[in-house]
């Protein structure tokens, strides 16, 4: 399963983790003021940033010049990469490079990978003077609710990110701070700083926004983070059921998150008392197979006044 990474126990790491979390989460979950005020300002300024298609057009036309190609050159290149891949759409004929230099035309995705191929440019780079970010991709998923528990897939395109680099010197941490207040400068880091969090190595998944199985433990739309070193099912060493280890399990239809039993070959999936879902039971592991512990999560508070409304 490559969707996934193994989870930092460091703890600072873990804060850090949970930070950048609510910072990306934070445009959709908090309203026009505070720290949701900076995230969507900074959102507005960013897409303020993009260039028109006219604009993209002319940089390629201006980047071919430089290489001194002329646009049957590009003809010719584009199409040795068509022959070699078989497929005609790589393929930018003289009159379409005209249209997307002069005329604003958006090049198809393989058109547009032959000019980064021919002009030596980024693909990701020219994606972003036509307007797309991949760096958006995760932001943008959390537009629209999925019901089902699932993983997530995306890889770690950006190479910035909005962060606050530096707090009111007489913030004291050990209490519960308002950080939108304490904020003093906000700035783009590179992600390159925060390697140290290790972010590609731990592994991540969704409760679905319709997944009311660990309520109100977890939260239906809550981001965990999994320790997938931990495939042990524990049968004690818990006093409470915020102790109690709970685990997210693969089945064959999606996904599940909750606390497990094993009785023999049988695997008890059990949910929260205050959810009033049944309990699931499995063949184990032929029908249901044990990702991992869930070491950490991120979710909102609000979802009890939702649930109340659907019952």
């Amino acid at each position: 399963m490559p969707l996934f990474g193994k989870p930092n126990k460091t703890p600072l790491r873990a804060l850090l983790f949970a930070i950048v979390t609510a910072i990306i989460r934070a445009g959709r979950l908090l309203p026009w003021r505070g720290f949701g005020f900076h995230f969507r300002l900074a959102l507005v300024g960013a897409l303020a940033k993009h260039h028109s298609m006219e604009d993209a057009g002319q940089k390629l036309r201006r980047i071919r010049e430089r290489l001194n190609l002329r646009v049957r050159d590009v003809e010719q290149a584009s199409l040795k990469i068509a022959d070699k891949y078989k497929n005609d759409e790589f393929a930018v004929l003289i009159n379409r490079v005209s249209e997307i230099e002069n005329r604003g035309l958006v090049p198809t995705v393989f058109k547009l990978y032959s000019l980064c191929a021919i002009y030596r440019l980024d693909f990701q780079d020219v994606l972003e003077w036509y307007g797309i970010s991949l760096g958006s991709l995760p932001s943008d998923a959390l537009l629209v609710e999925v019901p089902e528990t699932h993983p997530i897939s995306f890889r770690g395109n950006a190479s910035e990110l909005l962060l606050p680099l530096s707090l009111d010197p007489g913030a004291d941490l050990r209490r519960t701070t308002y950080l939108s207040r304490m904020v003093q400068r906000w700035g783009r880091l590179p992600l390159m700083f925060l390697e140290t969090l290790n972010l590609k190595e731990q592994r991540y998944a969704l409760i679905g926004t319709e997944d009311w199985f660990m309520y109100p433990l977890l939260q239906p739309g809550t981001f965990v983070c999994i320790d997938d070193t931990q495939r042990k099912i524990a049968t004690a060493g818990w006093n409470n059921e915020f102790e109690r280890p709970i685990y997210f399990l693969e089945h064959r239809q999606g996904y599940a998150c909750g606390w497990c039993s094993v009785n023999g070959n049988q695997l008890i999936l059990q949910p929260h008392p205050a959810s009033l879902c049944s309990p699931q039971t499995y063949v184990y592991p032929d029908e249901i197979d044990l990702v991992g512990q869930v070491s950490g999560i991120a979710m909102r508070l609000d979802q009890g006044r939702r649930r109340r409304t659907r019952f």
